[in-house]
């Protein structure tokens, strides 16, 4: 009987954190490929064929007791060989070398568009040319002369603002890497309703992110706290404690709190009530409560004699 190989850990399928261009997106690859060093170039199955992307650390590791294995964005086929790495080089800079040319001929035609990046596909297939603006662009004089520039297949691509900040980068508020730069790989829609679900001030400058959008993380934590709030008491619920009516005027999710003041006491000192406080009083409210009385039911109308 065969040793099972799977259950030796060097020749186990193992997953990498690889980046395909400095600067970009980092992904994951699967890769049974023995003794990879960091900062090594692999090659990656892409949609459009075979690209080199360069390994940047190891990353999390499936259990072998777990079924279903974790899931990866790319598998890696093989090392790079040394012609493939030069080529890689040189790639690079063909890429900035068409982004000056491009931006040399968005000036000379007077086109209301914003370079943002270009790639270029391994195999030298296509070439993809990303922009942003806010109207439509007549490009296809600009087309012609990048075909007749680089004997290739060109498109170009017109980008939102919120993709334009995923390209280019930077750090957010918080400090670090912008989530759309380092792992978001579809943009969930944010909406106002979501920040004030988390109590957040209604700033603009507070609550949007460097594209001047509404901040992709304000979908993070919006489930938990609506959840949250559709237990607690909303605020104008009056509440029974100890034989006097209170209402509660505000909310802390965090701390799992209410507050709540006595309407017919002037300035009354509000009072916090704790978890264990609101859910009791709520639980003997409802006890208390009155059971509603039954609709009357409305005599039929007579009918109209023609």
């Amino acid at each position: 009987m065969q040793p099972d190989q799977t259950s030796d850990p060097e020749k186990r399928e193992k997953i990498y954190r690889i980046r395909f261009r400095n600067n970009e997106q980092v992904f994951s690859a699967s890769s049974q490929i023995q003794n990879l060093k960091i900062g090594e170039l692999a090659m990656i199955q892409t949609d459009h064929g075979l690209e080199p992307a360069r390994i940047l650390s190891l990353g999390p590791q499936s259990d072998p007791a777990v079924a279903q294995p974790l899931k990866t964005a790319y598998l890696m086929q093989r090392r790079a060989s040394r012609d493939e790495v030069e080529k890689y080089e040189r790639l690079v800079a063909k890429e900035r070398e068409a982004f000056v040319f491009c931006q040399q001929q968005i000036e000379k035609q007077n086109l209301s568009m914003k370079l943002i990046r270009v790639e270029h596909f391994f195999n030298g297939s296509k070439i993809i040319f990303y922009f942003t603006a806010e109207n439509r662009v007549d490009f296809r004089q600009l087309v012609k002369e990048l075909v007749q520039e680089f004997r290739t297949r060109v498109e170009m691509r017109q980008i939102g603002v919120r993709h334009e900040t995923k390209m280019v980068g930077g750090l957010g508020c918080c400090g670090l890497e912008l989530c759309c730069a380092s792992y978001i790989t579809n943009f969930a829609p944010v909406s106002i309703k979501m920040a004030k679900e988390q109590n957040l001030p209604l700033n603009p400058v507070k609550i949007s992110g460097i594209c001047n959008r509404l901040l992709c993380c304000l979908t993070y934590e919006y489930p938990t706290y609506r959840d949250l709030k559709k237990e607690m008491p909303r605020p104008g619920k009056k509440l029974t404690i100890d034989g006097k009516t209170y209402k509660v005027i505000q909310q802390s999710v965090l701390d799992e709190t209410v507050t709540v003041i006595d309407p017919d006491v002037p300035d009354d000192v509000p009072r916090v009530l704790t978890r264990k406080d609101w859910e009791t009083v709520a639980q003997k409210n409802l006890r208390t409560a009155k059971p509603a009385r039954p609709r009357k039911k409305m005599a039929p109308k007579p009918e109209k004699k023609e």
